[in-house]
């Protein structure tokens, strides 16, 4: 028997054979943001040699869970994306991103961060109860593709949607990930930020004060310690 294949007939160890292969879990989430190229796809997951990614890539294949297609003109090459099977991976890896915040800090030096990443993100900490009725277009530099990544974030009643792409907002603002990662989590003042030359925005300034409460990154806080009694009386 394979080893990685579990000898149990349960939902939970099938799942495990597929995430719980190394890069396999990366690989997915880099599919969750459109379809990728080889040479996109090893740009994108530093450290993993072209083998691996070639013997992952086949493997999700045959689970079915990984197509190929040729690219449009006028550049020919193959095309890797979700099937509708793959893309059912998608709450699951947001999820894994809401657990995987509470130990990611700090971050380690040669750590690489993908701008596109940042929808994801946005989307895994968008709160799902009422919310300000405030749209925003974000707009994230992309160095390696020459563009910036947009993302278009409205909240409302119903909690906070988010989408790639642009669209009518209260303002459209533009910053590095790790600065919006700031701004998402409360922990950095807009006003502060812009002042220092790391946020350019379009439109309405004071919008941004709410840009925070569209989002719930409770995990990244502080966990309330219990106060000693200074005079315990038993």
């Amino acid at each position: 028997m394979p080893d990685h294949r579990y000898p149990q007939f349960c939902p939970t160890a099938r799942c495990a054979e597929i995430l719980g292969e190394r890069w396999t879990p990366l690989i997915a989430r880099e599919l969750l943001c459109g379809p990728q190229r080889f040479t996109d796809l090893r740009r994108r997951l530093p450290g993993i040699s072209s083998s691996l990614l070639t013997e992952r890539l086949a493997r999700l294949e045959e689970r079915g869970l990984v197509a190929r297609r040729d690219a449009p003109p006028p550049a020919p090459a193959t095309l890797y994306e979700l099937t509708e099977t793959g893309a059912a991976l998608r709450p699951v890896l947001l999820e894994m991103m809401r657990f995987g915040v509470r130990v990611m800090l700090p971050p380690q030096p040669g750590d690489h961060l993908e701008p596109e990443w940042m929808r994801l993100a946005l989307e895994a900490f968008a709160r799902g109860d009422a919310t300000p009725a405030r749209r925003f277009v974000v707009r994230v530099p992309d160095p390696a593709a020459g563009v910036d990544v947009e993302i278009l974030v409205a909240g409302g009643r119903r909690g906070t949607a988010v989408t790639t792409g642009a669209g009518p907002a209260d303002v459209a603002l533009r910053t590095d990930a790790m600065t919006l990662l700031g701004l998402v989590s409360g922990t950095l003042d807009p006003a502060a930020v812009r002042a220092g030359g790391k946020l350019e925005i379009d439109g309405d300034a004071d919008a941004l004060s709410d840009f925070a409460l569209l989002f719930d990154l409770s995990e990244l806080l502080p966990r309330p310690t219990e106060a000693k009694a200074s005079n315990p009386t038993g």
